[in-house]
């Protein structure tokens, strides 16, 4: 084994054939899921007869070759799931971080969480051995093991730290959407809207400017429609930011569901707390890019600076000692 790699045609070829095996796992992958589909459409029209004749309605099938795709694959991630395969690839804070990142599907997104961690942690390290071999043939094995564990672990790592950037962005947007969401609310309530009715006109009217907080709004209605008290309806939205302002807005709403009473003023008075910190982080930041831009002035102005005040100086001075060398 180590003579034929030895070759360097054969390592050539070896590396160029990783993408095929690539595309063939792709492949292999695609007709796994439409194979999957198709038994899902089965299933369907199984069910529909059966419902049929029992009098009942069924529920209509996904339209069109996509949507039966990702329910097919939906399907395949929730059997591999509940299996000790599907416990390993997805941990405990792989779901809650799944859970957090707001996706509309959360079962088709462990779904092709799983699947992209098992492709890469597979890929990945034959990826690394590959590249190494093709560019070092005489390689200890230790440092073949080492890029095969760093191949690993990053293709085991990737989907993990894609969810938490995704979960990043989210939360700046829920910062960035909590001033309008607190003057929304505030004039709201000051009409005589009731707290249902507020959420009802935040997530039907305003759902296009506050994207992230009226998601979890609508989340948070619909879990309260389907019998959970109004604290645990809105526990997601107050933890799943870890902003204290957020979570001090969904604890005065329960306050008010539950007890009643006047909320224009503390929303008022909330609403000016939130806008002084952001004026006050507004600062903090332009003070930072100040301090960052001194070192840019220093390389790129203080040559200038230098040249044009002291320029003539010292072309005076080359001068005089060029006279003076020349006379000596």
């Amino acid at each position: 084994m180590d003579r034929l790699l030895a070759d360097s045609q054969t390592r050539m070829l070896l590396v160029a054939a990783l993408p095929v095996l690539m595309v063939v796992c792709a492949v292999v992958g695609v007709a796994l899921v439409a194979r999957a589909g198709r038994q899902q459409r089965s299933r369907a029209v199984v069910d529909r007869a059966l419902a049929a004749r029992d009098g009942h309605v069924a529920e209509p099938p996904p339209a069109g070759r996509m949507a039966a795709v990702a329910s097919a694959a939906e399907h395949a991630g929730a059997k591999l799931e509940h299996g000790k395969l599907g416990d390993s690839l997805l941990a405990i804070d792989d779901r809650k971080l799944i859970d957090a990142c707001g996706f509309r599907n959360p079962a088709r997104a462990r779904a092709w969480f799983m699947l992209a961690r098992l492709l890469l942690a597979g890929l990945a390290p034959l990826a690394a051995w590959l590249v190494l071999r093709a560019r070092h043939a005489e390689m200890p094995l230790a440092y073949v093991a080492c890029a095969v564990f760093l191949g690993f672990g990053l293709g085991w790592m990737v989907p993990k730290w894609m969810l938490l950037r995704r979960i990043a962005r989210r939360r700046e947007c829920a910062e960035a959407e909590l001033p309008l969401f607190i003057d929304l609310l505030r004039l709201l309530q000051g009409v005589g809207l009731s707290v249902d009715q507020s959420m009802h006109v935040l997530i039907q009217d305003f759902r296009s400017v506050m994207p992230v907080l009226g998601g979890e709004l609508k989340i948070a209605a619909e879990q309260y429609a389907r019998g959970r008290t109004r604290e645990q309806s809105l526990s997601r939205l107050a933890q799943g930011f870890d902003n204290d302002d957020l979570s001090a807005i969904c604890r005065l709403i329960v306050q008010v569901d539950r007890h009643g009473g006047a909320v224009q003023d503390p929303l008022a008075r909330f609403a000016e707390r939130v806008r002084e910190r952001r004026r006050l982080e507004l600062k903090a930041r332009v003070a930072r890019l100040t301090v960052k831009m001194t070192g840019v002035m220093v390389v790129t102005l203080l040559p200038a600076l230098l040249i044009i005040t002291g320029g003539s100086g010292f072309v005076a001075l080359l001068r005089g000692m060029s006279q003076v060398m020349g006379e000596g």
